[in-house]
């Protein structure tokens, strides 16, 4: 059996960083991936999606070039090439990182599927050169994320259905495209598969869209989506999926009752699960939750000593961000000495939709839910004169703000570049700065920033 100061097994966000780190100050690192380097974000996630969102939209404002006084010709999208486009930025990303890690003294990679075999023991059955080898760490590090969770519905194994990894990989355009699901996954493809020109329809089971959001924030994505030409049902339970020639029935429970739809291509969207599956993970006492997810402390330790878990196979909010913020909590702690944890840590997000969703802090339903005394200060994106001047008025800011010390408690923006804006407050509440100081702060005129300035003292 090899022994390592440090395995990590997966190469999700927080690995990388920690590798490097480890191995720059002197341990002995194996770095175990069983497919892609660089995990969900870099393979099928963040850096894909936004850069076909990014395609989209611009499909979407040469169809409103009128809009601007810009006449153009009839818009045609060439899904091949916006494809080859996609992976030519996740190959650069993903080689950047296979390079960093094999120019790093100290760290040695294997591409194969890792088992735990004992406490702090792994077997690898290696991908290339076949065979397995037997490996040890004196710290041990999970990170191998998390997949599409599918659901339990009838006949769904008899269709071609898609995750959103298989979305990316579309190399022509869904003439009807089924979404089920109104999360986070959902509403992007959603949206970017309209403007690339498909029919799209979303069924989903709750009462709204974004079941987590104010139910303010949910109806006005509703809005924004259903003005594009996206239909739209909820409180819809899909009961089974069957082959309807060449097409794809989805058969669902709705409020109006049972009704079938058909579409080319459905893509499933109903939320996450983690894996942990193949780990092995008793043979380690490692325990885990009811959905499988890794069982950690605020320090990021799992139940067995010298064991962590950190990005979305532990659960907890699954953002690339927190996975990075983790790798720093283990960076201070296992290499610094020091006493970081998860405890209060913020949580910012960005639902990449056009106009963006984004949040951070409480909202207004959590802060009242904690029996906080507080005022709202809400304004809508068409009295920012920037927004206009772009024509990109849809949307909102809402800012939830302490009613005794007029420290910021949080903020959620439906809004052009909301997730810059929500930036700039997340800073102010780190340095404690009251709404009334972001109402006098002088800002540059005509920028989406000033828009602080008004908004704080609106109702």
């Amino acid at each position: 059996m090899d022994r390592y100061d440090v395995v990590i097994l997966g190469s999700g966000q927080a690995a990388k960083p920690l590798a490097l780190a480890f191995a720059a100050a002197g341990r002995r690192v194996a770095f175990v991936e069983r497919a892609h380097l660089g995990g969900t974000c870099v393979n099928t996630g963040c850096t894909p999606t936004k850069t076909m969102v990014a395609s989209a939209r611009v499909a979407y404002l040469a169809r409103r070039a009128g809009d601007f006084g810009v006449h153009t010709s009839a818009v045609n999208v060439d899904m091949a090439r916006v494809r080859e486009r996609t992976r030519q930025i996740v190959r650069q990303f993903a080689d950047s990182s296979r390079a960093a890690l094999e120019a790093q003294p100290g760290v040695e990679l294997m591409f194969g599927a890792g088992r735990f075999v004992g406490p702090r023991q792994l077997e690898v059955s290696l991908n290339n050169k076949g065979g397995s080898r037997r490996i040890a760490g004196e710290v041990v590090v999970i990170d191998t994320g998390a997949r599409t969770a599918v659901p339990h519905l009838e006949g769904l194994e008899q269709v071609q259905w898609l995750d959103h990894a298989g979305m990316l990989e579309l190399g022509t355009l869904p003439e009807h495209l089924l979404v089920l699901g109104g999360g986070y996954v959902g509403l992007e493809f959603a949206q970017m598969f309209r403007r690339f020109g498909s029919r799209v329809t979303i069924v989903q089971r709750a009462k709204q869209l974004l079941p987590r959001e104010d139910a303010d924030a949910a109806a006005a994505i509703r809005e924004v989506l259903a003005t594009e030409g996206i239909e739209i049902w909820l409180e819809s339970q899909a009961r089974r999926v069957t082959r309807d020639g060449e097409q794809i029935a989805l058969t669902c429970e709705t409020r109006d009752g049972e009704r079938t739809f058909v579409g080319s291509h459905l893509l499933i969207a109903t939320g996450r699960t983690p894996n942990t599956d193949s780990l092995n993970l008793a043979a380690a006492g490692i325990e885990v939750d009811a959905r499988g997810q890794v069982k950690v402390d605020e320090r990021l330790a799992t139940s067995a000593p010298g064991v962590f878990a950190v990005g979305d196979v532990k659960g907890g909010p699954a953002f690339t961000h927190i996975a990075y913020d983790d790798y720093r909590i283990l960076h201070t702690n296992l290499l610094g000495g020091g006493e970081a944890t998860t405890r209060g840590r913020m949580v910012p997000y960005v639902v990449f939709t056009d106009p963006e969703l984004a949040r951070v802090g409480l909202s207004e339903a959590e802060a009242r839910g904690e029996g906080r005394a507080i005022r709202v200060a809400r304004m809508g994106m068409d009295r920012v004169a920037r927004a206009l001047e772009m024509d990109e008025a849809r949307g909102f800011i809402e800012i939830v703000i302490d009613a005794e010390t007029e420290r910021i408690l949080g903020a959620t923006i439906l809004g052009v570049a909301a997730g810059e804006l929500m930036s700039v407050l997340e800073v102010a509440m780190m340095g404690g700065l009251t709404a009334s100081m972001l109402r006098d702060a002088t800002f540059a005129h005509p920028t989406l920033g000033e828009s602080l300035n008004n908004v704080m003292t609106a109702r």
